[in-house]
């Protein structure tokens, strides 16, 4: 016989090395506490702005996406889907859909337009200054109404809330012809028209500077504040160094945003009517002002971080989750889930109205067509940003990163002249896509 020697057995850990990557990539994501589906999210928005401009290099010798026109463009074109994103993920959060949103815009925008041009200048003059205020407040009035309008079809007459926002999609589209009798309705008001951006509708280099350390100040004090919180109830705290990085890579963010949006300057022919509005003995090419933030930005920001505070530090988003995790369970916990619904739906409508606001006035005109598919790019941000179908799971500042993944794809989609037939194919094979890796998330986290 010969003699045989066992081979010896593979080793059932990876190599220390390996080992070693992967433990210290977990230890900072338990340390920094961050959402590996946000950095997921965010490696792949860089990932399309990387391969759009590298398109643009290698067909036209130039590469057009990584501008600061274009990005500036594609923050304001982003604003009126993430401002009602914000809203969809407490709808899907509890379990429901609202497909009605791009008609609830629509409509309240026709509202709008016909207050601001046809019935308030007879009563307060042309162009006086409380029309854009009362203008605004009855738009989002509106649409909260009929939002509310629609919960309360969902929560009290148990009609699925499927069946009844695509009930609303058709008659708030509708109603929006009906009352313009399908004509378009312009100019609008010249300071409403401010509020779509735009040279006039931004807040200029030392504004944006302003806001831009507001947000800084912001940031440090909410990790130094949830820091506090967490040693007074005796919650497990981040080390020092996370906390630090963190405050760092918020501030940095910030900064390099601000410096992007101060490096797009006002075209030379709108630079020219500025020094003949105001007199000035200086010469155009000279003479350079940045646009700095636009107005919808500040106003979306404004909106997710609200959106955000209410979802996380109130018994309202409490509620929100407890509903979406189980239904059954939350109203035996006394939950008024009826009421919640109507509320919640009311929000989205409200959300919708606002989005009216910021389209009708970047377009300086009202249509009946406005907001045409908003709500199929309106859900597949919520989706694409981590809100589960399911259920239970969603994050504010997620669907705001899946509304400027899609509107990513739109923009760069038309810039390399993609017709509109295959804009749709790849927004709706991205939003199945989103939708399966979902199930794949849910299915690992169990």
């Amino acid at each position: 016989m010969t003699d045989t020697t066992n081979a010896p057995a593979a080793p059932s850990n990876p190599p220390p090395s390996q080992a070693a990557r992967k433990g210290a990539w977990s230890r900072f994501l338990t340390a920094t506490e961050l959402d590996t589906r946000l950095i997921g999210m965010v490696a792949a928005l860089i990932l399309i702005w990387g391969g759009f401009h590298m398109y643009g290099v290698l067909v036209n010798g130039q590469g057009f996406f990584l501008t600061p026109r274009n990005l500036w463009n594609l923050s304001v074109q982003t604003a009126s889907i993430g401002i009602m994103a914000t809203g969809m993920v407490l709808v899907i959060i509890t379990r429901h859909i609202d497909l009605s949103v791009g008609s609830i815009l629509g409509f309240t925008a026709i509202l709008m337009g016909m207050m601001q041009v046809n019935i308030l200048p007879q009563y307060l003059g042309l162009g006086h200054p409380a029309i854009w205020i009362i203008t605004v407040v009855f738009g989002i009035i509106c649409g909260m109404m009929i939002g509310g309008f629609q919960g309360a079809l969902v929560a009290y007459g148990g009609i699925p809330a499927f069946i009844v926002t695509l009930g609303g999609l058709l008659v708030w589209r509708g109603c929006a012809f009906l009352v313009a009798r399908g004509e378009t309705i312009s100019p609008v008001d010249a300071t409403f028209s401010l509020l779509g951006g735009g040279p006039y509708g931004s807040v200029g280099a030392t504004g944006s500077w302003i806001v831009g350390l507001i947000i800084c100040a912001g940031i440090v004090f909410m990790i130094v504040n949830g820091r506090r919180q967490r040693t007074k109830f005796e919650f497990a705290k981040r080390p020092y160094w996370a906390d630090t990085f963190l405050a760092v890579l918020g501030c940095a963010a910030t900064v390099g945003a601000v410096l992007l949006v101060n490096s797009y300057y006002w075209p030379k022919g709108i630079v020219k009517q500025y020094i003949a509005a105001n007199d000035l003995n200086v010469e155009a090419e000279t003479l350079f002002i940045s646009h700095g933030f636009a107005i919808p930005v500040l106003v979306l920001v404004v909106v997710a971080v609200t959106m955000n505070f209410v979802m996380n530090n109130t018994r309202f988003g409490r509620y929100v989750f407890a509903i979406g995790g189980n239904p059954e369970a939350a109203a035996l916990a006394g939950i008024d889930t009826k009421w919640m619904t109507v509320k919640i739906f009311a929000i989205m409508g409200g959300l919708a109205g606002l989005s009216a606001v910021v389209a009708s006035a970047r377009l300086n005109s009202a249509t009946n067509a406005l907001g045409t598919l908003d709500e199929l790019y309106v859900i597949a941000a919520a989706v694409i940003g981590g809100t589960s179908l399911a259920g239970g799971v969603g994050t504010i500042f997620g669907a705001i990163l899946g509304a400027l993944v899609m509107q990513s794809l739109q923009s760069g989609m038309v810039l390399i002249g993609f017709d509109a037939g295959m804009q749709q194919v790849v927004v709706g094979s991205v939003l199945v896509l989103a939708v399966f890796l979902d199930i794949l998330y849910r299915r690992k986290s169990k």
